[in-house]
């Protein structure tokens, strides 16, 4: 009877340290999901759930190296979105923000990445396999404005929308950085503004001033590191 006394001793004092030890695991267990969750959240946009700018550059950089065949950066601007902000309220504004931005990682599918640069204006990189048909990049970029132009459901009712969207074709323009792709994309956004289409970035492009990326003398560059 003392020796099973003994051993149900040992096993009570083995439990006991293992629920000692688990209570400081559990906690920091705790501590790193609540980590890890703060982290994201840094990385990204609340209202949208595309990434902000560092985390965007950072995961954009390592597509354009990993896809140098097949890859594209895409620069998106909401067209008259101060007036549907100020039309409407800003709740449809930031309804159709958020639509942009689950617009936009549907689209980019799971090996893109999307990004709020500031304001209205997101920036995409993804991959489009050009194995399938000479003219998949022309489809895939149809499929994108398609999507932007569709209307937003908002609490004012179903309301237009309209983006501008310029496109840097790294292998087109042989070069993988992605601040030259960015201001390349920018240059051809900015100059199909008006024209409720895509347009291509040229090489000549690239050679255009810049303030992050952007070109030099745009509205709004002045201010647009504070503001992303």
């Amino acid at each position: 009877m003392g020796s099973v006394l003994r051993v149900q001793a040992r096993f009570g004092q083995r439990a006991l340290l293992l629920t000692t030890a688990a209570v400081p695991l559990t906690g920091w267990t705790v501590h790193a999901l609540a980590l890890h969750r703060r982290l994201a959240a840094e990385r990204k946009d609340p209202l949208t759930g595309a990434q902000r700018r560092a985390a965007f550059e950072r995961r954009a950089q390592r597509l354009l190296a990993r896809h140098r065949q097949d890859s594209l950066v895409c620069l998106v601007d909401l067209d008259y979105f101060k007036g549907l902000n100020d039309t409407h309220g800003h709740a449809a504004g930031d309804a159709a923000l958020a639509a942009t931005g689950e617009r936009l990682a549907r689209w980019a599918g799971p090996q893109g990445v999307v990004g709020r640069l500031g304001g209205d204006e997101f920036a995409v990189a993804t991959r489009v396999d050009t194995r399938a048909h000479e003219d998949a990049m022309e489809q895939r970029l149809t499929e994108l404005m398609d999507a932007l132009h569709e209307p937003v459901p908002t609490e004012a009712g179903s309301l237009a929308v309209a983006a501008s969207v310029g496109t840097a074709v790294p292998d087109y323009l042989g070069i993988h950085a992605l601040p030259a792709l960015l201001r390349g994309a920018d240059v051809s956004m900015y100059r199909t503004k008006h024209s409720g289409q895509y347009g291509w970035a040229e090489i000549e492009d690239l050679e255009t001033p810049s303030i992050n990326g952007r070109r030099a003398g745009r509205p709004g560059t002045a201010v647009w590191g504070r503001a992303a």
